[in-house]
């Protein structure tokens, strides 16, 4: 059945196909019955894991930008994910940057995307939070700087981000490496990145005394950080006590694509980036000799992949382009295969 729908959608552009999809996916998860019936349909083996001082169903997660807006995460956890990343979110509504900005690479399994971060806004996202949520589902949110706050007061916008979502998230992600707005990865170098998560840190104990939580804050990172690079990106992690990594975001290689699209800038995700993002997530579990909790996140589009992130030290998964080249059943034939 999906392997019909799924042309059907290719040949749609392929941003459209996605607001197409994440709509329906909505209503469905709005309508009591048809939720039910979803949550059967697509209903999954308990796997418990604690990881964050967090409870999770199973480990297997939807990795942002999938529902940039709170779309559709109540619909989507009819799917089976463990737990759900809403965003990139920004502070203020931005509209990303020009159409086209996703390309499909099919004989690759991959797609580009330069989104750019478009969405609502962070306090349009709020507000659709506040609703009940689905039984023993993780709520994150991914947070990133507006494309037009300047790297030297982008910890302002992160900032803002943490004291709004504090109350609703149950982690948040601090997203320092799309590939999308520019010079958004320079605060992935030691310095940059040491003063942006100081800075979470004091704020953190702040709403942690208003709230009566301490919020798990995780650092989203790039495939393409070289090992020196990588270092001085764990050690400002560490410093200032976040709770994890997130490995990896979008790359920009694009070796051994033979695509013509692979002219197109921005971030390559999908089958392409299975062995880079791996390999990503064993290194830092080796460099924090697994002291650091990482959630593997990049190419995971079969069972086989999602266990083999698991054996490299990947405490969960996420997928977000399997779901699309591999169907909805993906979550529910990972966790029946798991070891």
């Amino acid at each position: 059945m999906y392997p019909l729908i799924r042309a059907l959608l290719f040949k749609l552009d392929p941003e459209l196909a996605h607001s197409l999809t994440l709509r329906m996916i909505r209503l469905a998860g709005g309508m009591r019955v048809v939720n039910s019936l979803l949550y059967h349909w697509f209903e999954v083996p308990e796997k418990p894991a604690s990881v964050f001082g967090l409870s999770f169903k199973n480990p297997i997660g939807l990795a942002a930008g999938y529902d940039k807006d709170g779309l559709g995460w109540r619909g989507l956890a009819c799917l089976g994910f463990g737990h759900i990343e809403i965003g990139t979110v920004t502070l203020r509504a931005q509209p990303g940057n020009p159409k086209p900005r996703v390309f499909r690479l099919p004989d690759e399994r991959a797609l580009i995307n330069r989104m750019g971060f478009p969405g609502l806004g962070a306090e349009a996202v709020a507000q659709r939070l506040t609703v009940r949520r689905p039984q023993n589902l993780v709520l994150g949110l991914n947070i990133g700087k507006n494309k037009d706050t300047p790297l030297e007061t982008a910890a302002q916008d992160y900032l803002a981000l943490l004291k709004i979502f504090y109350p609703l998230a149950d982690y948040l992600a601090v997203n320092v490496s799309s590939p999308n707005t520019v010079g958004l990865r320079r605060l992935q170098a030691r310095d940059a990145l040491d003063h942006l998560l100081g800075a979470l840190s004091v704020e953190r104990v702040i709403q942690a005394s208003l709230v009566g939580k301490t919020l798990p804050i995780l650092v989203k990172l790039s495939p393409d950080l070289a090992d020196d690079e990588l270092d001085d990106a764990l050690a400002a992690i560490q410093g200032n006590g976040m709770d994890g990594v997130i490995a990896t975001n979008t790359t920009l290689s694009r070796e051994g694509i033979k695509s013509p699209l692979a002219q197109e800038v921005g971030g390559l995700s999908g089958t392409p980036l299975t062995r880079r993002s791996r390999d990503m997530v064993m290194k830092i579990t080796q460099r924090t000799n697994g002291r650091l909790p990482v959630i593997g996140v990049g190419g995971i589009m079969t069972p086989a992949d999602a266990q083999a992130m698991f054996d490299v030290g990947a405490i969960l998964v996420q997928v977000y382009t399997g779901l699309i080249y591999t169907g909805p059943k993906l979550v529910q034939k990972i966790l029946k295969e798991m070891r």
